[in-house]
């Protein structure tokens, strides 16, 4: 069975791009998919913030990525990149965490002035852990409601997600044959 380890970038569990995770969880789990999610929320913030690099407490987080066949990674924009915190939690990761992994970036941001987030900021981070990074989904606050059941209101935007989904399925299934 296939297992997708989905990191929430965001150091605020309520948050959009969380949010957009957990639908995300429950449109793999449908299609037979083993979900897991993790969050920076969950992380030590100590071994975090000063750069631990033999944090035991994070082993288990690691072994979570380094077990799984394909990775989603979520932030929210802040200042035209991802958190500060899962930069954080990235220096920490082993070098080649993500080689032989496909990785799809998803980015939540107040407007559409940040869409290249993905390709500036947060594809060359997952391509120097060795992933190979889909195109990525950018939503804006205006494609979203926070109080509906699916966070997405935006129907060009489920389109482009099912479509990452569909590229993030196929590519796992190209590297379980190699």
């Amino acid at each position: 069975m296939t297992k997708i380890v989905l990191l929430s970038g965001s150091p605020n569990i309520v948050s959009s791009s969380h949010k957009v995770l957990e639908v995300i969880e429950q449109l793999l789990q449908n299609k037979g998919f083993t979900t897991d999610i993790i969050s920076v929320t969950q992380l030590p913030q100590q071994d975090l913030m000063t750069g631990n690099f033999g944090s035991k407490a994070l082993q288990p987080f690691i072994q979570r990525i380094e077990q799984a066949d394909g990775v989603i990674v979520a932030s929210p924009v802040y200042k035209a990149s991802y958190t500060g915190v899962l930069k954080s939690f990235f220096d920490l990761l082993p070098q080649q965490i993500f080689q032989r992994k496909t990785v799809l970036p998803i980015m939540t941001g107040g407007s559409i002035a940040h869409l290249l987030a993905i390709d500036y900021a947060f594809k060359p981070l997952i391509t120097t852990l060795k992933g190979q990074a889909l195109q990525g989904v950018y939503v804006v606050d205006e494609q979203m409601d926070k109080n509906a059941p699916h966070i997405i209101i935006d129907e060009a935007v489920w389109q482009r997600l099912r479509q990452q989904l569909e590229a993030l399925d196929e590519a796992i299934a190209l590297q379980k044959v190699y």
